[in-house]
Protein backbone atom coordinates (compact mmCIF):
# COMPACT_ATOMS: atom_id res chain seq x y z
CA UNK A 1 0.00 0.00 0.00
CA UNK A 2 1.39 3.31 -0.79
CA UNK A 3 2.10 6.22 1.68
CA UNK A 4 2.32 9.89 1.01
CA UNK A 5 4.41 12.35 1.37
CA UNK A 6 2.99 15.55 2.84
CA UNK A 7 4.18 18.83 3.55
CA UNK A 8 4.12 19.39 7.67
CA UNK A 9 2.44 21.19 10.10
CA UNK A 10 3.44 24.91 9.78
CA UNK A 11 3.22 27.40 12.66
CA UNK A 12 0.16 29.77 12.68
CA UNK A 13 2.50 32.56 10.69
CA UNK A 14 3.74 30.65 8.05
CA UNK A 15 0.68 30.47 4.96
CA UNK A 16 2.82 28.72 3.19
CA UNK A 17 6.21 27.24 1.57
CA UNK A 18 8.04 26.33 -1.84
CA UNK A 19 9.71 23.20 -2.67
CA UNK A 20 13.68 24.08 -3.05
CA UNK A 21 15.43 20.83 -3.99
CA UNK A 22 14.37 17.38 -4.64
CA UNK A 23 16.79 14.87 -3.03
CA UNK A 24 15.32 11.14 -4.61
CA UNK A 25 13.81 10.63 -7.93
CA UNK A 26 10.89 8.17 -8.59
CA UNK A 27 11.77 4.91 -8.54
CA UNK A 28 14.82 5.52 -6.02
CA UNK A 29 14.55 3.49 -2.97
CA UNK A 30 13.84 5.30 0.22
CA UNK A 31 14.74 4.32 3.80
CA UNK A 32 12.81 6.01 6.72
CA UNK A 33 13.98 9.33 7.98
CA UNK A 34 16.05 10.01 5.02
CA UNK A 35 15.16 13.13 3.80
CA UNK A 36 13.58 13.47 0.39
CA UNK A 37 12.95 17.21 0.09
CA UNK A 38 13.88 20.77 1.11
CA UNK A 39 10.95 23.10 1.49
CA UNK A 40 11.86 26.73 1.88
CA UNK A 41 9.38 29.16 4.17
CA UNK A 42 9.70 32.84 4.97
CA UNK A 43 12.25 32.02 8.03
CA UNK A 44 13.88 28.42 7.84
CA UNK A 45 14.27 25.38 5.41
CA UNK A 46 11.99 22.19 6.24
CA UNK A 47 13.69 19.10 5.74
CA UNK A 48 10.43 16.41 4.96
CA UNK A 49 11.58 12.61 5.65
CA UNK A 50 10.62 9.34 4.82
CA UNK A 51 8.10 7.98 6.82
CA UNK A 52 8.49 4.62 5.47
CA UNK A 53 10.81 2.02 3.68
CA UNK A 54 9.92 2.11 0.10
CA UNK A 55 10.47 2.99 -3.76
CA UNK A 56 9.97 7.01 -4.28
CA UNK A 57 6.53 6.86 -6.52
CA UNK A 58 5.61 10.07 -8.77
CA UNK A 59 6.62 13.60 -7.34
CA UNK A 60 3.45 15.80 -7.52
CA UNK A 61 5.24 19.04 -6.17
CA UNK A 62 8.28 20.34 -8.25
CA UNK A 63 10.67 22.61 -7.36
CA UNK A 64 9.83 26.24 -7.15
CA UNK A 65 5.64 24.82 -6.64
CA UNK A 66 4.15 26.78 -3.13
CA UNK A 67 2.16 24.42 -1.13
CA UNK A 68 0.78 24.12 1.92
CA UNK A 69 0.38 22.17 5.03
CA UNK A 70 -0.86 18.87 4.44
CA UNK A 71 -0.52 19.07 0.70
CA UNK A 72 0.80 15.93 -0.58
CA UNK A 73 4.66 16.06 -2.52
CA UNK A 74 5.03 12.54 -3.83
CA UNK A 75 4.26 9.13 -2.83
CA UNK A 76 5.81 5.96 -1.25
CA UNK A 77 5.51 3.14 -3.25
CA UNK A 78 5.88 -0.55 -1.02
CA UNK A 79 9.30 -1.58 -2.73
CA UNK A 80 8.70 -5.26 -4.33
CA UNK A 81 4.82 -3.66 -6.04
CA UNK A 82 7.44 -1.12 -7.18
CA UNK A 83 10.28 -2.94 -8.56
CA UNK A 84 10.48 -1.90 -12.10
CA UNK A 85 9.74 1.63 -11.65
CA UNK A 86 11.94 3.78 -13.82
CA UNK A 87 15.10 5.33 -12.26
CA UNK A 88 15.20 8.15 -14.88
CA UNK A 89 14.45 11.86 -13.82
CA UNK A 90 11.38 12.66 -13.92
CA UNK A 91 9.45 16.60 -14.20
CA UNK A 92 10.32 18.49 -10.54
CA UNK A 93 13.91 16.91 -9.79
CA UNK A 94 16.45 18.88 -10.72
CA UNK A 95 19.28 18.16 -12.87
CA UNK A 96 22.16 17.54 -9.88
CA UNK A 97 19.85 15.01 -8.34
CA UNK A 98 18.75 12.69 -11.03
CA UNK A 99 19.06 9.14 -10.29
CA UNK A 100 19.93 10.33 -6.21
CA UNK A 101 23.20 10.72 -7.03
CA UNK A 102 24.32 14.62 -6.77
CA UNK A 103 27.58 17.06 -6.72
CA UNK A 104 25.77 18.43 -3.74
CA UNK A 105 26.04 15.92 -1.31
CA UNK A 106 22.43 14.90 -1.29
CA UNK A 107 21.71 11.80 1.25
CA UNK A 108 20.57 10.20 -1.80
CA UNK A 109 24.21 8.84 -3.33
CA UNK A 110 25.59 5.96 -1.34
CA UNK A 111 28.11 6.42 1.15
CA UNK A 112 27.58 10.19 1.41
CA UNK A 113 27.24 11.55 4.59
CA UNK A 114 24.38 13.27 5.52
CA UNK A 115 24.51 17.12 4.21
CA UNK A 116 22.59 20.36 5.51
CA UNK A 117 20.92 22.17 3.12
CA UNK A 118 23.10 25.41 3.07
CA UNK A 119 26.80 23.60 2.83
CA UNK A 120 24.30 21.43 0.09
CA UNK A 121 23.82 24.50 -1.81
CA UNK A 122 28.01 25.31 -1.62
CA UNK A 123 28.79 21.87 -2.46
CA UNK A 124 26.76 22.34 -5.43
CA UNK A 125 27.87 26.10 -6.38
CA UNK A 126 31.75 24.86 -6.46
CA UNK A 127 31.08 21.65 -7.93
CA UNK A 128 32.38 19.16 -5.24
CA UNK A 129 32.22 15.82 -4.03
CA UNK A 130 30.49 15.90 -0.50
CA UNK A 131 31.85 12.14 0.08
CA UNK A 132 35.35 13.87 0.90
CA UNK A 133 34.55 16.53 3.02
CA UNK A 134 34.91 15.67 6.90
CA UNK A 135 31.63 16.12 8.50
CA UNK A 136 31.65 17.70 11.86
CA UNK A 137 27.77 17.86 12.93
CA UNK A 138 25.85 14.92 14.58
CA UNK A 139 26.33 12.09 12.86
CA UNK A 140 28.81 13.03 10.50
CA UNK A 141 26.71 15.48 9.26
CA UNK A 142 28.24 17.84 6.93
CA UNK A 143 27.66 22.24 7.73
CA UNK A 144 28.06 24.91 5.38
CA UNK A 145 31.61 25.23 8.15
CA UNK A 146 32.98 22.13 6.82
CA UNK A 147 32.72 23.10 3.20
CA UNK A 148 34.93 26.35 4.00
CA UNK A 149 37.09 24.49 6.48
CA UNK A 150 37.81 21.88 3.20
CA UNK A 151 38.49 24.44 0.64
CA UNK A 152 40.82 26.15 2.91
CA UNK A 153 42.98 22.87 3.46
CA UNK A 154 42.88 22.63 -0.21
CA UNK A 155 44.24 26.08 -0.78
CA UNK A 156 47.08 25.13 1.58
CA UNK A 157 48.12 21.70 0.49
CA UNK A 158 48.43 23.18 -3.27
CA UNK A 159 50.34 26.85 -2.77
CA UNK A 160 51.86 26.54 -6.21
CA UNK A 161 48.32 26.27 -8.22
CA UNK A 162 46.70 29.28 -9.93
CA UNK A 163 44.98 31.04 -7.32
CA UNK A 164 42.09 31.75 -10.16
CA UNK A 165 41.02 28.31 -10.43
CA UNK A 166 40.86 27.38 -6.76
CA UNK A 167 37.45 28.32 -5.11
CA UNK A 168 38.28 30.39 -2.39
CA UNK A 169 36.49 30.93 0.74
CA UNK A 170 36.24 34.03 2.76
CA UNK A 171 34.98 35.33 5.80
CA UNK A 172 31.52 37.08 4.28
CA UNK A 173 28.35 34.09 3.95
CA UNK A 174 28.65 33.11 0.38
CA UNK A 175 25.86 34.07 -2.20
CA UNK A 176 22.69 31.68 -2.56
CA UNK A 177 22.58 30.21 -5.92
CA UNK A 178 19.39 32.36 -6.46
CA UNK A 179 21.76 35.70 -6.29
CA UNK A 180 24.52 34.28 -7.76
CA UNK A 181 24.92 36.83 -11.06
CA UNK A 182 27.01 34.16 -13.86
CA UNK A 183 27.98 35.91 -17.21
CA UNK A 184 24.45 36.16 -18.95
CA UNK A 185 24.01 37.98 -22.49
CA UNK A 186 22.98 41.00 -22.42
CA UNK A 187 19.58 42.30 -22.01
CA UNK A 188 19.91 44.95 -23.83
CA UNK A 189 22.59 43.88 -26.56
CA UNK A 190 25.16 46.00 -25.62
CA UNK A 191 28.41 44.56 -24.88
CA UNK A 192 29.69 44.23 -21.55
CA UNK A 193 26.76 45.17 -19.71
CA UNK A 194 24.60 42.07 -18.34
CA UNK A 195 21.77 41.73 -16.70
CA UNK A 196 19.99 39.46 -15.09
CA UNK A 197 16.39 38.96 -13.23
CA UNK A 198 16.24 36.80 -10.29
CA UNK A 199 13.65 36.41 -8.09
CA UNK A 200 13.99 37.21 -4.06
CA UNK A 201 14.19 34.02 -1.75
CA UNK A 202 11.21 34.13 0.46
CA UNK A 203 13.48 35.36 3.68
CA UNK A 204 14.47 38.24 1.72
CA UNK A 205 11.32 39.09 0.95
CA UNK A 206 9.94 38.24 4.09
CA UNK A 207 12.75 40.68 5.95
CA UNK A 208 11.67 43.21 3.16
CA UNK A 209 8.00 43.02 4.29
CA UNK A 210 8.68 43.24 7.51
CA UNK A 211 11.14 46.15 7.18
CA UNK A 212 8.36 48.64 5.35
CA UNK A 213 5.91 47.78 7.81
CA UNK A 214 8.13 48.83 10.58
CA UNK A 215 8.81 52.12 8.70
CA UNK A 216 5.05 52.64 7.84
CA UNK A 217 3.42 52.07 11.41
CA UNK A 218 5.50 52.57 13.82
CA UNK A 219 7.34 56.42 14.81
CA UNK A 220 10.80 55.31 15.20
CA UNK A 221 13.54 57.47 16.32
CA UNK A 222 17.39 56.76 16.80
CA UNK A 223 19.29 58.19 19.95
CA UNK A 224 22.90 57.34 20.07
CA UNK A 225 25.37 57.53 22.88
CA UNK A 226 28.88 55.92 22.90
CA UNK A 227 30.46 53.41 25.27
CA UNK A 228 34.35 52.91 26.85
CA UNK A 229 34.86 49.42 27.15
CA UNK A 230 38.06 49.13 28.55
CA UNK A 231 36.51 47.54 31.93
CA UNK A 232 35.01 44.51 29.78
CA UNK A 233 38.20 44.26 27.52
CA UNK A 234 40.46 44.13 30.55
CA UNK A 235 37.42 41.92 32.51
CA UNK A 236 37.16 39.36 29.15
CA UNK A 237 41.36 39.47 29.19
CA UNK A 238 41.65 38.32 32.47
CA UNK A 239 39.06 35.47 32.83
CA UNK A 240 38.73 34.30 28.92
CA UNK A 241 40.95 31.38 29.74
CA UNK A 242 39.77 30.39 32.80
CA UNK A 243 35.87 31.13 31.85
CA UNK A 244 36.62 28.37 28.53
CA UNK A 245 38.69 25.63 30.30
CA UNK A 246 35.47 26.33 33.12
CA UNK A 247 32.32 26.09 30.76
CA UNK A 248 33.50 25.14 27.50
CA UNK A 249 32.89 27.96 25.69
CA UNK A 250 34.51 31.41 24.62
CA UNK A 251 34.08 34.47 27.08
CA UNK A 252 32.75 37.05 23.89
CA UNK A 253 31.18 40.44 24.27
CA UNK A 254 27.72 39.92 23.43
CA UNK A 255 27.21 38.33 26.72
CA UNK A 256 28.43 41.45 28.55
CA UNK A 257 25.24 43.60 25.74
CA UNK A 258 22.88 41.05 26.65
CA UNK A 259 23.65 41.56 30.73
CA UNK A 260 23.71 45.43 30.24
CA UNK A 261 20.68 45.07 28.13
CA UNK A 262 18.26 43.63 30.32
CA UNK A 263 18.95 45.62 33.28
CA UNK A 264 17.91 48.26 31.53
CA UNK A 265 15.17 46.95 30.07
CA UNK A 266 14.26 45.93 34.20
CA UNK A 267 14.78 49.34 35.07
CA UNK A 268 12.42 50.82 32.23
CA UNK A 269 9.74 48.02 31.20
CA UNK A 270 8.69 49.90 28.30
CA UNK A 271 11.15 49.44 26.35
CA UNK A 272 10.46 46.07 26.69
CA UNK A 273 6.80 46.33 25.47
CA UNK A 274 4.89 45.86 22.01
CA UNK A 275 2.16 48.03 21.32
CA UNK A 276 -1.05 45.95 20.28
CA UNK A 277 -3.38 47.87 18.99
CA UNK A 278 -4.59 50.40 21.30
CA UNK A 279 -3.37 48.31 23.68
CA UNK A 280 0.23 48.18 25.00
CA UNK A 281 1.55 45.16 26.76
CA UNK A 282 4.36 45.26 29.26
CA UNK A 283 6.14 41.63 29.21
CA UNK A 284 7.40 40.20 32.58
CA UNK A 285 10.26 38.07 30.63
CA UNK A 286 13.48 38.81 28.65
CA UNK A 287 13.28 37.52 25.63
CA UNK A 288 16.47 39.22 23.40
CA UNK A 289 16.93 38.41 19.54
CA UNK A 290 20.33 38.21 18.44
CA UNK A 291 20.48 39.44 14.56
CA UNK A 292 22.32 36.73 13.18
CA UNK A 293 23.74 36.68 9.29
CA UNK A 294 23.29 33.90 7.60
CA UNK A 295 23.61 32.41 3.57
CA UNK A 296 20.23 33.02 3.37
CA UNK A 297 19.87 36.61 4.63
CA UNK A 298 19.13 38.17 8.06
CA UNK A 299 17.68 36.01 10.85
CA UNK A 300 17.05 37.20 14.41
CA UNK A 301 17.02 33.75 16.68
CA UNK A 302 15.61 34.28 20.80
CA UNK A 303 17.54 33.98 23.46
CA UNK A 304 14.57 32.93 25.73
CA UNK A 305 14.50 34.67 29.61
CA UNK A 306 17.99 36.09 29.14
CA UNK A 307 17.46 37.21 33.14
CA UNK A 308 17.72 33.89 34.06
CA UNK A 309 20.72 32.40 32.26
CA UNK A 310 24.85 32.99 33.17
CA UNK A 311 26.49 34.67 31.12
CA UNK A 312 27.95 31.38 29.80
CA UNK A 313 24.65 30.36 29.03
CA UNK A 314 24.54 33.67 26.87
CA UNK A 315 27.90 32.63 25.03
CA UNK A 316 26.54 29.25 24.57
CA UNK A 317 23.26 30.22 22.48
CA UNK A 318 25.01 32.86 20.54
CA UNK A 319 27.41 29.97 19.45
CA UNK A 320 24.73 27.58 18.69
CA UNK A 321 22.39 29.84 16.78
CA UNK A 322 25.89 30.91 14.55
CA UNK A 323 25.95 27.18 13.56
CA UNK A 324 22.33 26.32 13.12
CA UNK A 325 22.04 29.82 11.04
CA UNK A 326 25.47 28.41 8.83
CA UNK A 327 23.68 25.15 8.62
CA UNK A 328 19.60 25.82 7.90
CA UNK A 329 19.02 24.03 10.97
CA UNK A 330 17.28 27.19 13.00
CA UNK A 331 13.45 26.02 13.95
CA UNK A 332 10.83 28.03 13.77
CA UNK A 333 10.57 28.16 17.33
CA UNK A 334 13.81 29.83 17.90
CA UNK A 335 13.10 32.76 15.55
CA UNK A 336 9.53 33.37 16.99
CA UNK A 337 8.78 35.91 19.68
CA UNK A 338 10.95 38.18 21.12
CA UNK A 339 10.34 41.15 22.84
CA UNK A 340 14.18 43.03 22.54
CA UNK A 341 16.99 42.55 19.88
CA UNK A 342 19.99 43.60 19.34
CA UNK A 343 22.37 44.04 16.43
CA UNK A 344 26.13 43.96 15.78
CA UNK A 345 27.08 45.99 12.43
CA UNK A 346 30.36 46.33 14.37
CA UNK A 347 31.47 42.71 12.89
CA UNK A 348 31.11 44.21 9.31
CA UNK A 349 33.09 47.26 10.21
CA UNK A 350 29.77 49.49 10.51
CA UNK A 351 30.89 52.69 12.69
CA UNK A 352 27.60 54.23 13.19
CA UNK A 353 24.12 53.05 12.34
CA UNK A 354 20.23 53.18 13.36
CA UNK A 355 18.74 50.10 13.20
CA UNK A 356 15.14 49.39 12.24
CA UNK A 357 12.57 47.95 14.70
CA UNK A 358 11.73 44.49 14.24
CA UNK A 359 8.09 44.18 14.75
CA UNK A 360 5.98 43.83 17.37
CA UNK A 361 9.24 44.75 19.12
CA UNK A 362 9.35 48.70 20.08
CA UNK A 363 13.28 49.11 20.68
CA UNK A 364 16.61 47.40 19.03
CA UNK A 365 20.13 48.18 20.55
CA UNK A 366 22.61 48.79 17.58
CA UNK A 367 26.37 47.89 18.75
CA UNK A 368 29.23 49.35 16.53
CA UNK A 369 32.80 48.63 15.48
CA UNK A 370 35.29 49.24 18.57
CA UNK A 371 38.02 52.01 17.88
CA UNK A 372 40.60 53.36 19.79
CA UNK A 373 40.12 56.94 20.48
CA UNK A 374 41.21 59.87 22.16
CA UNK A 375 39.08 60.84 25.41
CA UNK A 376 38.91 62.91 28.47
CA UNK A 377 39.13 61.01 31.26
CA UNK A 378 39.88 62.99 34.83
CA UNK A 379 41.20 65.51 33.30
CA UNK A 380 43.74 64.04 30.95
CA UNK A 381 43.37 63.28 27.24
CA UNK A 382 43.70 58.76 27.09
CA UNK A 383 43.32 56.52 23.92
CA UNK A 384 40.65 54.07 24.48
CA UNK A 385 38.36 51.47 22.81
CA UNK A 386 35.07 53.22 22.24
CA UNK A 387 32.32 52.21 20.90
CA UNK A 388 29.20 54.30 19.47
CA UNK A 389 25.59 52.45 20.77
CA UNK A 390 22.29 53.41 19.16
CA UNK A 391 18.82 52.79 19.96
CA UNK A 392 15.86 52.96 17.83
CA UNK A 393 13.02 52.96 19.77
CA UNK A 394 8.99 53.36 18.52
CA UNK A 395 8.14 56.86 20.03
CA UNK A 396 4.25 55.95 20.17
CA UNK A 397 5.00 54.49 23.75
CA UNK A 398 8.73 55.28 24.66
CA UNK A 399 9.54 59.09 25.40
CA UNK A 400 13.00 59.75 25.12
CA UNK A 401 13.49 60.55 28.65
CA UNK A 402 12.82 56.30 28.96
CA UNK A 403 15.46 55.68 25.78
CA UNK A 404 17.81 57.64 26.70
CA UNK A 405 18.07 56.73 30.31
CA UNK A 406 18.07 52.91 28.98
CA UNK A 407 21.23 53.52 27.19
CA UNK A 408 22.84 55.41 29.38
CA UNK A 409 22.10 52.50 31.80
CA UNK A 410 23.52 50.06 29.63
CA UNK A 411 26.44 52.19 28.91
CA UNK A 412 27.10 52.79 32.78
CA UNK A 413 26.82 49.26 33.41
CA UNK A 414 29.33 47.97 30.67
CA UNK A 415 31.65 50.99 31.45
CA UNK A 416 31.67 49.39 35.64
CA UNK A 417 30.79 45.86 34.89
CA UNK A 418 30.71 45.50 38.66
CA UNK A 419 27.13 46.79 38.45
CA UNK A 420 25.78 43.57 37.11
CA UNK A 421 26.86 41.97 40.79
CA UNK A 422 25.62 44.95 42.76
CA UNK A 423 22.65 45.96 40.88
CA UNK A 424 23.33 49.47 40.99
Amino acid sequence: MSSEVRVPALPESVADATVLAWHKAPGDSVKTGENLVDLETDKVVLEVPATTDGVLGPIQSPVGTVVTARTVLATIEPAVASAAAPSAPRPGLSADTAGGESTAGGSAAAGEPPIAPAARRLVKELNLDAARIPGTGRDGRVQKADVIAYLDAQERAAPSRDPESVPRASSAPPPEPATVLPPTPSLSGEAGRPEQRVPMTRLRARVAERLVEAQQNAAMLTTFNEVNLSAVMQLRSRYKAQFEKTHGVRLGFMSFFVKAAVEGLQRFPVINASVDGSDIIYHGYYDIGIAVSSPRGLVVPILRNCDQLSMADIEQGIVDFAQKSKDGSLSFEELTGGTFSITNGGVFGSLLSTPILNPPQSAILGMHKTQERPIVENGQVVIAPMMYLALTYDHRIIDGREAVQFLVTVKETLEDPARLLLRI
